[in-house]
């Protein structure tokens, strides 16, 4: 039996462990197949999360999401430029004398984007606008305010790289490999390189793999 994308429930007898994609009901929230976070839903982990802005959130495939991380959406900014940064022409009775601005005049930094094989610890948060490339690894409490490298190990408030996790050749090589993107038998089929810790062998089948295509 194949594994199948479209279950909520991946793992037998834990419910509090879900395909992420598959309890989401917002269209500007995309989750890629196989994507998992450890609780019973996804989107009550975004936050700040407005339709009158639009931004989106964007996460690949096969991506880690562990307990308590939270994606910051860009309506948790407030303006800095101004006198105050009390939000007054959201709330009922000030609004009526406070003029919305533009969103052009907010400090919006764009959609949220992360890989596919992405690793985030538990109770990390990302930040609006914030890019993390494929396969990096975000280590719980960690707070990610700007973009992140692919294969890049990060920690910290504010998270900061401490390593890479591999060689700049073995990045260059699973960049091209691209293996989220593989059907499923062909990702089962490149398990054993997967989950291989000898990294010149992994090197050596990878491009043997490339070669046959």
């Amino acid at each position: 039996m194949l594994p199948d994308q479209d279950t909520l429930h991946p793992l037998k007898g834990f419910k509090n462990l879900i395909y992420a994609k598959n309890s989401v009901s917002n269209p500007n929230i995309i989750i890629g197949d196989f994507t998992y976070i450890s609780d019973s839903d996804f989107e009550s982990h975004v936050t700040h999360h407005y339709d009158f802005i639009g931004d989106k959130l964007i996460i690949g495939k096969f991506c880690q999401i562990g307990a308590g991380v939270k994606f910051i959406m860009n309506g948790a900014n407030h303006r800095m430029n101004c006198a105050s940064t009390f939000p007054f022409y959201i709330f009922e009775g000030w609004n009526e004398s406070s003029h919305a601005p533009a969103l052009s005049e907010l400090p919006l930094k764009g959609d949220t984007v992360i890989g596919n094989d992405v690793w985030i610890g538990e109770n990390a948060a990302i930040l609006p606008g914030v890019h993390i490339g494929d396969g990096a690894i975000i280590g719980m409490n960690s707070t990610v305010g700007s973009n992140i490298e692919s294969y890049s190990v990060v920690v910290g408030n504010p998270a900061k790289v401490i390593r890479k996790r591999f060689d700049d050749e073995m990045i260059s090589l699973l960049e091209k490999l691209k293996w989220w993107d593989k059907s499923t038998n062909e990702v089962i089929n490149l398990i054993p390189i997967l989950t291989c810790s000898d990294t010149e062998r992994v090197k050596n089948e990878i491009k043997n793999y490339l070669n046959m295509l």
